[in-house]
């Protein structure tokens, strides 16, 4: 008898033990669902002028990916934090199929980041310099005349790998350049025509071009997303594994309430 209730007790024990656990991994699921969205928004938001350069749309879905991931983070938590209170077996199954799911969306998120790791300098090795000479200031190409201003001002560069690129552009080749050997948008002070000269003390030259620096910068991103879907999609693991204890112990609860009412 004494054995019996020491047993009782100890499973008791477990399942509140199990149920506090779960409170405390869902605190932690909802900082983790909100930093997924804001790292997601923020690469977005960071990056976002710089898209309409890339061949692919990789980059931007697996940003996208995450943002709705970390969304469907907090729905998820906050559901099972009821499930966990009122201790409700189909709430608890629901808030494991919802973090599976989780889990799978978050592993392809960081799967495509760092697939897209490796083919990110080849890419832009081949549309970079393509777009830069056949698009830019074209009729109709205006989103990416836009990013390649603003790409060379902000990483103060000039051309896809140099500034002497930009000689063989179909801009620079038209009458609309107006004599000019580089857009305007290569000058370290912009000022109308003042890419007519393209001394160093006037434009920026950098080596390796804009390819270069751009590679970089998206390269960190990329990893930051491959890095953060990866890691997070572990965190599932842990509440799926804490989740699916708990159903258990709620399953033998009750199954040992009805046994000892027989």
């Amino acid at each position: 008898m004494m054995t019996e209730k020491y047993k009782e007790d100890s499973e008791d024990c477990v399942t509140i033990c199990l149920k506090y656990l779960l409170f405390v991994y869902n605190f932690f699921f909802w900082m983790a669902g909100a930093g997924v969205m804001a790292i997601g928004a923020w690469t977005l938001n960071e990056k976002r002028n710089y898209l309409s350069l890339l061949p692919s749309s990789t980059f931007a879905v697996s940003a996208s990916i995450l943002i709705f991931a970390g969304s469907l983070v907090i729905v998820t938590g906050f559901l099972g934090c009821c499930a966990v209170v009122k201790e409700q077996k189909a709430g608890l199954a629901a808030y494991f199929s919802l973090l599976l799911l989780i889990f799978l969306i978050e592993l392809v998120a960081g799967v495509l980041a760092c697939v897209y790791y490796q083919r990110l300098s080849g890419e832009l090795k081949q549309n970079l310099n393509n777009t830069m000479m056949e698009n830019y200031a074209e009729p109709g190409e205006e989103s990416i005349t836009y990013s390649i201003n603003q790409l060379q001002q902000h990483f103060k560069c000039c051309g896809s790998n140099s500034s002497a690129d930009w000689q063989h552009s179909a801009y620079i080749l038209s009458p609309a350049a107006g004599n000019r050997l580089v857009p305007d948008s290569c000058c370290k002070t912009v000022t109308e025509a003042c890419g007519q000269r393209d001394h160093p003390s006037n434009i920026y030259k950098v080596e390796g071009g804009c390819i270069t620096v751009l590679e970089q910068t998206l390269a960190d991103h990329t990893l930051i997303i491959g890095a953060v879907g990866i890691g997070v999609a572990c965190l599932q693991l842990i509440g799926m594994v804490i989740s699916a204890c708990f159903i258990c112990a709620l399953i033998r609860e009750e199954e040992e309430d009805e046994y000892s009412q027989t």
